[in-house]
């Protein structure tokens, strides 16, 4: 496992500093909407999972159109468009949910999961996309990733080899006290790495905080997704990056912290 997630960051790492760096805002923009409709698709196997039930359905599709919609209102910087198209799926899924309820009387059940799943991943990644929009756009993003993933790779490591006392038993008996601490530890000295070098400008007292502030909401989106899984009685998301299990996987985290990322940068820093 150690081997396959090591294989896998030295190969996707480069790919995505590239796709930041000289992508540009279009082929940024498209490449979240597809996070976005995957990770969706992966959090709906794992709730239907927990619900016993199969199949997709019109309302979980609705949900799958409404994530790239709603990237693309982002990047046209439309916060009114965005709020419309969150409350057209709520409209057309309660609709929707009138004509299947004589069939499925659980069929409110399935609305309330995809609303949750609309909020919980498009939404959240929209926030990366205006962030790469912003000034200083690719700096920041490459800054909430490097703090981010850094933190997650101290966690992984420092608490698989020297972690013994149980964070959160109940929902990922795995993470340690240790781990959480090496990550925030890890969040910080790298936050401050490529603050120094590539954002000097910004304060170094409240790009401490940010740091940490990120590194706290990056673990506990990570333990969010984790209650999911844990319900569902599933280990990863999915399969699709070896050694990280699903895109879920790899972006729970983030889902936490880009939002908090874009108010430190437009109203803190």
């Amino acid at each position: 496992m150690y081997v396959k997630r090591l294989i896998t960051g030295i190969v996707a790492l480069p790919f995505l500093v590239l796709l930041i760096w000289r992508g540009g805002p279009v082929m940024f923009a498209v490449f979240v909407g597809i996070v976005s409709i995957l990770a969706f698709w992966e959090y709906f196997r794992i709730v239907l999972n927990i619900s016993g039930r199969t199949g997709f359905g019109t309302i979980p599709v609705l949900g799958l159109i409404t994530c790239p919609l709603l990237i693309w209102s982002a990047y046209i910087n439309s916060p009114g468009m965005v709020t419309g198209l969150i409350m057209l799926n709520f409209i057309v899924s309660g609709l929707f949910s009138l004509r299947q309820f004589k069939s499925d009387k659980n069929v409110i059940t399935t609305v309330a999961w995809q609303i949750l799943g609309v909020l919980y991943i498009p939404l959240s990644l929209s926030f990366i996309v205006l962030i790469r929009n912003g000034d200083c756009g690719i700096e920041w993003i490459l800054l909430l990733l490097f703090v981010i993933f850094s933190g997650d790779t101290g966690a992984f490591y420092v608490g698989s080899f020297f972690g013994r006392h149980k964070l959160c038993p109940l929902i990922s008996p795995a993470k340690t006290i240790e781990g959480s601490l090496a990550g925030l530890a890890a969040n910080l000295c790298a936050g401050s790495i490529f603050k120094y070098l590539f954002l000097p400008s910004l304060p170094w007292g409240l790009s401490l905080i940010f740091f940490l502030s990120a590194g706290i909401a990056g673990q506990a989106g990570d333990l969010f997704e984790s209650e999911f899984k844990r319900a569902a009685n599933i280990k990863d998301s999915g399969a699709i990056l070896p050694g990280h299990g699903g895109v879920l996987d790899r972006i729970d985290a983030l889902l936490f912290a880009a939002p908090l990322a874009y108010f430190f940068k437009v109203h803190v820093l």
